[in-house]
């Protein structure tokens, strides 16, 4: 029992850091979109509240902290309430099994940088979570008894059944590719030179279709038609206002962050760059500088989510409908029946 204890501090101190982690660049995430957005548009963006905005995030929390919290009285209310929270949750959650760098070895003993490391099945877990976030979607829609929170909703709905289907098939073939669910064999099939270079290489088409049915799960532009404000008002979030209202930004832009890290651990190698060997830096920098290096990437990533959403314009529905079904499912089909016809030849069971 008395070794137990080293490993549950370790395991609490590792969710708080995460979690400050996390809530941290969910904040600054939003400033980061004003600011790029500012960019494009050739325009400045917040930069009243402290040097340079910083203190932007600050006073929009203020400001949803004091704001009127308003509930239909149409709305049902148990889960109306409770739709924010399965919102927000899950977002978090997934950050368990998501492992953000190698190791770093104090006074001779390992710390593992991931809340639970070696999960055999991380990349099912992660999966079977982040889908969790479109019922708190759902019920906010089918709860507050407004007729576009409802549209929303589902919009939402089909909108998940249309992309799961080319998120989970074209991560079926880095699966086949490696043999494993867990991240940490994943990532380490992504280290050195050729043939183990990233994945975005070897499974391009894979890339293209997983980052496009990421983008539309996030309920990110060009994919928004939950929220759709030009048709919709604000979609399922039009009644909440609030701490509440404030819980479905928080949820996105965290799902925004897992999507991130998803893509970097499959497609761009994790922690790794090619040809640099952490253990070359010592056994506490080598575990820093890996843990730099994954959170560049998913600062790459992130900078593409936005950019994206202040390039392309909105989908219609059918358009949306037709690129999941007619174009992303039949390519994430090619791509697997290719990768597993390579793998056959090569004589891999």
């Amino acid at each position: 029992m008395s070794g137990l204890w080293p490993e549950v501090i370790r395991a609490l101190i590792t969710i708080i850091v995460v979690i400050g982690i996390v809530m941290t660049g969910v904040a600054y995430l939003t400033l980061a979109e004003r600011k790029v957005s500012a960019w494009m548009q050739d325009r400045r963006g917040p930069n009243r509240v402290g040097p340079f905005g910083i203190f932007q995030p600050v006073a929009d929390g203020l400001k949803f902290f004091f704001k009127e919290d308003v509930a239909p009285r149409e709305a049902y209310k148990p889960l109306y309430l409770l739709a924010p929270l399965l919102t927000l949750f899950p977002a978090l959650i997934t950050f368990a099994v998501i492992p953000f760098g190698t190791s770093i070895t104090i006074a001779g003993t390992s710390y593992p940088l991931a809340i639970a490391p070696n999960v055999n099945v991380g990349v099912i877990y992660l999966l079977a979570i982040s889908s969790m976030g479109v019922y708190g979607i759902l019920l906010a829609g089918w709860s507050s008894g407004n007729k576009y929170s409802l549209m929303g909703a589902l919009r939402a709905a089909s909108q998940v059944i249309s992309y799961e289907l080319g998120i989970g098939l074209a991560l079926i073939s880095v699966v086949l590719w490696t043999g494993s669910f867990d991240f940490h064999k994943i990532v380490e099939a992504q280290q050195g030179g050729w043939p183990h270079l990233w994945f975005v290489f070897a499974h391009f088409l894979g890339f293209v279709v997983f980052t496009v049915a990421v983008f539309a799960e996030t309920n990110r532009l060009p994919f928004d038609l939950p929220e759709s404000e030009s048709e919709l008002v604000a979609g399922y979030h039009t009644e909440y206002s609030g701490l509440r209202f404030a819980m479905f930004f928080m949820g996105e832009y965290a799902n925004m962050i897992t999507a991130s890290a998803f893509v970097v651990l499959l497609f761009f190698g994790g922690w790794n760059l090619p040809f640099v060997n952490y253990a070359w830096f010592g056994p506490i920098w080598g575990g820093i500088l890996s843990m730099v290096v994954f959170f560049a990437k998913v600062a790459v990533m992130l900078y593409v989510f936005i950019w994206v959403r202040w390039t392309l314009p909105r989908f219609r529905y059918d358009q949306l409908m037709n690129l999941g079904w007619k174009r992303l499912f039949p390519l994430a089909v090619l791509n697997l029946v290719v990768i597993a016809t390579w793998l056959l030849l090569r004589g891999r069971p």
